[in-house]
């Protein structure tokens, strides 16, 4: 029910999913008069593996979490948490308030021992492949243990998502040197280095798109601004390119020429394509899919749920945590 463009897209991106994997199975939490219409329009209305389950409320995009959290306990949101905390479904996956989400998930499934925050994560496009991102926004704060945490978390979801079986860490920082940065980063990469992760060391914002290191753990105020800059400088740039190649005959002519290069650049560059970010530090696995994600980004954000689900990744985090 949430998103830019509710049970539309969200029901569309659903058909998607359910094609592309035959294992899967849907839990449809909404409004069964708002998605009724939807449903048919997708072909999914008589299909056994997508079932609607009915919610009477709606958590609003600007609505405070905690007004959601108390006072809207038969919300879509709410439902589809509380399938995940019961088994009945191995994943939750909203495009909804991400404020009201996050402090949901976190009421609902509780914590991993050991985590007190959880952190939103995603990937970003690199030269090489993706680079593994977090936090996005979650804490605006943190301490030096928690990005120690941040970066365990984030290891075992990059081995889950990418089959990586050890993959690097970095810390972002404004300098790769080690007397540069403020005292919390400082005192978080003497914890990395005695961790059993594979610490890389500093890294800059750079490193995240020249895919330095797998993953990059940062704070989520420094995080949020890496996320929205990218998007911002994704769009700039197609656009950039698009009005280039329209400006008289011989450019047209050129962009024709550069057709199948352009068709890459956009794939490689579209947001969607990278859409689903992980709440990692639950005790249930939680994506977040972008408000205004289309059907095919927001069938991506199922697909991660699905592949986190499958690996059980919070058991994961809670074993490497175990290891130190």
């Amino acid at each position: 029910m949430g998103g830019d463009h509710g049970p539309d897209v969200v029901v569309a991106a659903c058909a998607r999913a359910l094609r592309a994997d035959p294992a899967l199975k849907i839990l449809l939490v909404g409004q069964p008069e708002a998605l009724e219409r939807p449903l048919r329009r997708a072909g999914l209305h008589q299909d056994l593996r997508c079932t609607l389950l009915p919610a009477t409320e709606v958590v609003g995009m600007d609505e405070e979490p905690a007004k959601a959290l108390r006072g809207k306990k038969d919300s879509s949101m709410r439902v589809a948490l509380d399938c995940v905390a019961d088994g009945r479904a191995a994943a939750a996956v909203s495009a909804g308030n991400t404020g009201a989400l996050m402090a949901t998930a976190r009421f609902v499934l509780k914590m991993i021992p050991g985590i007190d925050r959880p952190a939103i994560m995603a990937a970003v496009p690199a030269e090489r492949g993706q680079t593994q991102v977090l936090d996005l926004g979650a804490n605006a704060e943190c301490s030096p243990e928690q990005l120690l945490h941040f970066g365990q978390m984030g290891c075992a979801a990059c081995r889950v998502l990418t089959g990586k079986a050890r993959p690097t860490v970095g810390l972002l920082n404004i300098g790769s040197e080690s007397i540069k940065g403020n005292t919390v980063v400082k005192q978080a990469a003497d914890l990395f280095a005695a961790s059993s992760l594979n610490f890389h060391g500093f890294v800059e914002g750079n490193d995240i798109y020249a895919g330095t290191v797998d993953v990059v753990v940062c704070d989520g105020f420094s995080g949020n601004v890496v996320l929205k800059a990218s998007e911002g400088l994704a769009r700039m740039l197609m656009a950039d390119l698009k009005g280039a190649f329209q400006r008289g005959i011989y450019p047209r002519l050129a962009a024709l020429l550069a057709a199948p290069v352009l068709i890459g650049l956009k794939r490689h560059l579209d947001p969607g394509r990278y859409n689903g970010a992980s709440l990692v530090g639950l005790r249930g696995v939680v994506v977040k899919s972008h408000g205004s994600a289309d059907a095919a980004a927001f069938a991506n954000a199922i697909r991660i749920a699905a592949l986190e689900s499958a690996d059980n990744l919070p058991q994961r985090i809670a074993e490497d945590l175990q290891q130190g």
